[in-house]
This record gives C-alpha cells, sequence and structure tokens, in this order.
C-alpha cells in the first residue's frame, strides 16, 4: 500500500463509506487500457482497506467474495468485486448482512460503493474466510 492510500485510509475513513476518499478519476472517463487492469492482488488489497472502512473489523460473520468483473459504475467501466458480510456494528452486536462493492483501478483498490445492486445482481459469491478472520 502506498503512502497515499495510506494517509486517506488514516485521514478519513468515515468518508470511505460514500466513497469520498478514493482516487477522483475512478468513476470518470480515462484509458480503459491503462485503468482497467485486472486486480490480481485483490483479496489482500480488499482485507487492508477493511481495516479502515469498518468501525468494528474483527469477529466478522459469513463473509463472501465475488471474482472480479467489469462493470458499469456511473459513466465508466471499472473492475469491481462485490462482497458480501455481517459486520458488528458496536463491541457486541451485529449489524446484519450488508453488500458493497470494492472498486479498482489501475489493478488497485479505489473506493468502496455502498449500494451496488445492479452492479452485484449477477455475482457469483464463494466464502471469504480471510475477512473473517481479520486481526485487531
Amino acid at each position: 500500500m502506498d503512502t497515499g492510500r495510506i494517509l486517506r485510509a488514516l485521514l478519513c475513513p468515515g468518508l470511505m463509506l460514500v466513497a469520498g476518499c478514493g482516487h477522483h478519476h475512478a468513476l470518470d472517463g480515462g484509458n480503459d487500457a491503462d485503468i482497467n487492469v485486472y486486480p490480481s492482488n485483490y483479496k489482500a488489497e480488499i482485507l487492508s482497506a477493511m481495516h479502515a472502512y469498518l468501525n468494528y473489523p474483527t469477529a466478522i460473520r459469513d463473509a463472501v467474495i465475488a471474482e472480479p468483473a467489469l462493470k458499469t459504475t456511473g459513466a465508466a467501466t471499472r473492475y469491481l468485486v462485490c462482497l458480501k458480510f455481517n459486520a458488528k456494528k458496536n463491541a457486541s452486536d451485529y449489524a446484519g448482512i450488508r453488500e458493497i462493492a470494492a472498486v479498482f483501478v489501475a489493478g488497485r483498490f479505489d473506493q468502496v460503493l455502498e449500494t451496488p445492486r445492479e452492479q452485484c445482481a449477477d455475482a457469483v459469491y464463494t466464502p471469504f474466510p480471510e475477512l473473517q478472520k481479520l486481526p485487531p
């Protein structure tokens, strides 16, 4: 993870909920050959991002993930990785199953989409035990 990503993760984790801390070029146009590179390390990048994204990133339940797929979001096509999980909303209570999508630009994690209903409608999920075992 580069320094810019670390700073964004530290300075604005709450804004990541609405994708405000991602690179702003993620959803606008651009050279598709450079931007739409398959995210080969997508699971590790998602695990790193979840520490900043979730208030309680440990003891996650029912985590599943889909393979990266090119999907249209806004006016652009990007690699998205759909996830479902049940994370804690406080130290003892679970919030319920949530579905999000991680957006990748140039093969790297960029931001989170909070309501990816259309983009994840046809996702094929497999277990994601690594997310359930996030260290504190």
